[in-house]
């Protein structure tokens, strides 16, 4: 493990449980926590080590609220799985390339896709609110293993931060979901794509095991309450989770691109 001071480890690792939170309840809990990592890992520690030590810890809230979403949601595992295995052959895609990026590209990059997501649920107050319809025609499930499994997969492993937000919002547009089902849908195919960019970046020793399994925990209890919040409050608290999460985060980025 890097030399990292007990302070920043603690730090690390309340933002674990802080993601693993968001992640479950409307994805993006990455847009936290990959932002901390790269802060809190010494100087000159390459990004693609934040991103895959990012990714293994994940991997480990992701599959916790998945599980937990799979007990109560009414979730088709099915296709699910199946958007999940073209994701990670996506992430994988992704992950070979994401490790000669610079942390100077991540943070732009972020800010921009942050706004864009606000951007369409502000003027969409209805998305996602509504129950969800009947089963998904071959033609939704073919686009969302199109762009929901191989783009947003790609997406994951190259950068990551958000993937969860944006499958609930593919998701929830292609398939015709409410939010609470897309989340629960997307967390199943957020364990592909976390398990095909976790592949990739350990062959590539661009892991920090020991810190990614303190932290891991952490991730765990935050994903498994997340998904239990999610569940009990329903789609309108997770809509406004989704917008606090995210103009928190371009605030806190944009400062420390321009101010910091």
């Amino acid at each position: 493990m890097p030399d990292i001071s007990l302070t920043m480890v603690v730090l690390l690792c309340l933002a674990a449980l802080a993601a693993g939170w968001i992640d479950a309840v409307v994805g993006g809990g990455g847009l936290l926590l990959l932002p901390v990592l790269l802060l809190g890992l010494p100087a000159g520690t390459p990004a693609a080590h934040a991103l895959g030590t990012n990714k293994a810890v994940a991997i480990v809230g992701t599959t916790g609220a998945a599980v937990t979403y799979a007990r109560k949601a009414p979730v088709d595992v099915r296709t699910a799985v199946r958007i999940g295995l073209a994701a990670l052959a996506g992430s994988s895609a992704g992950a070979f390339l994401a490790a000669g990026m610079s942390t100077d590209v991540l943070k732009p990059v972020i800010m921009v896709v942050l706004l864009g997501v606000a951007a369409f649920v502000i003027l969409r107050p209805a998305f996602g609110t509504a129950p969800a319809g009947g089963p998904a025609t071959r033609r939704q499930i073919l686009a969302a293993i199109g762009l929901a499994g191989l783009g947003i997969g790609f997406y994951d492993g190259l950068i990551g931060p958000g993937t969860g937000t944006f499958l609930v919002l593919a998701l929830t547009a292609l398939l015709h979901l409410d939010l609470v089902t897309a989340s629960a849908t997307a967390k199943i195919v957020n364990c592909c794509t976390n398990a095909g960019a976790l592949a990739m970046f350990a062959w590539q020793g661009a892991v920090l095991w020991r810190l990614a399994a303190l932290m891991a925990v952490f991730n765990l209890a935050g994903g498994m309450l997340g998904a239990r919040t999610a569940l009990k409050k329903g789609s309108r608290f997770v809509r406004i989770v989704l917008l606090t999460v995210v103009f928190a985060l371009v605030a806190n980025l944009a400062y420390e691109q321009w101010l910091a």
